[in-house]
């Protein structure tokens, strides 16, 4: 899934002071997957339980966010317990496209039991957030492209992570993916300003590698054990359709076209 670092060993993504560079994705999943998490804190804001915590392994360490399969509120529109997976599946479809938009994320048990474990990502405190959101930053618009891949409901502007301290200049993750995927669609962003305009060559050339990589053993593997085949089959036209039209989608028609609230 995700490139192969030149050194595959614990120490390649290794900062100065042990930290990983979520650029090093091979790196970080090690650590998410082994290291032993130490709670730290909650995050209020949150409408579903979500723990922010320290992680160590092998001389590796981090930050990172542990949402439990416990911890989640369960809602009309998505199955109960299925939000962590879909966090895990929305890291896979951005690993494969190739844009890294989603920092590494695994699923994995915890203090509280089973449930999704992303490394934490310090965003720019310098960056207009809003002002990002309402950019032509190319970022932004493969974020956008994204987004209309997993089906997102709540692309929110506070789910813009650009790095702080100097580090992957022009990259921007994002975070919070649980209610994606759904077979209906769905989409709800703040991201609309390229609706109805067509596609760029680089939008074009990730959702082909995309497809290609949906039948192949390891992708659908993972896909098949995270969503229902039937989100996986609404996941393939999804993307068939974007690359037959070339263009952004528009907004639903019967469904809210913008989170609330929107940050």
């Amino acid at each position: 899934m995700s490139q192969p670092s030149r050194d595959s060993s614990p120490s390649a993504g290794r900062k100065g002071d042990g930290s990983v560079d979520p650029s090093d994705t091979d790196t970080a999943e090690l650590l998410l997957q082994n290291g032993r998490i130490n709670i730290e804190g909650r995050l209020v804001a949150a409408s579903n339980a979500t723990l922010y915590c320290s992680i160590e392994w092998e001389g590796l360490s981090g930050t990172c966010v542990y949402k439990p399969v416990a911890g989640e509120r369960p809602l009309w529109d998505f199955p109960d317990g299925t939000l962590a997976d879909r966090e895990v599946a929305a890291y896979a479809i951005s690993q494969a496209m190739g844009w890294r938009i989603v920092p590494p994320t695994v699923h994995r048990d915890g203090p509280y039991g089973p449930g999704m474990v992303q490394l934490w990502v310090e965003p720019d405190a310098d960056i207009d957030l809003v002002a990002l959101s309402r950019s032509d930053d190319p970022a932004i618009r493969r974020m956008a492209v994204f987004d209309a891949v997993i089906n997102n409901a709540d692309r929110k502007i506070g789910h813009l992570l650009p790095p702080g301290n100097g580090a992957q200049p022009g990259h921007v993750y994002g975070c919070d993916h649980g209610v994606s995927f759904s077979v209906e669609y769905k989409l709800r962003t703040v991201l609309w300003q390229w609706r109805g305009k067509r596609l760029l060559g680089d939008a074009v050339e990730a959702l082909r590698r995309l497809l290609g990589q949906m039948d192949a053993p390891a992708l659908h593997r993972r896909l098949s054990a995270l969503l229902t085949q039937a989100e996986v089959d609404a996941t393939r036209r999804r993307i068939e359709l974007m690359l037959k039209h070339r263009v952004h989608p528009y907004p639903p028609e019967d469904w809210p076209a913008v989170p609330w609230p929107p940050v």
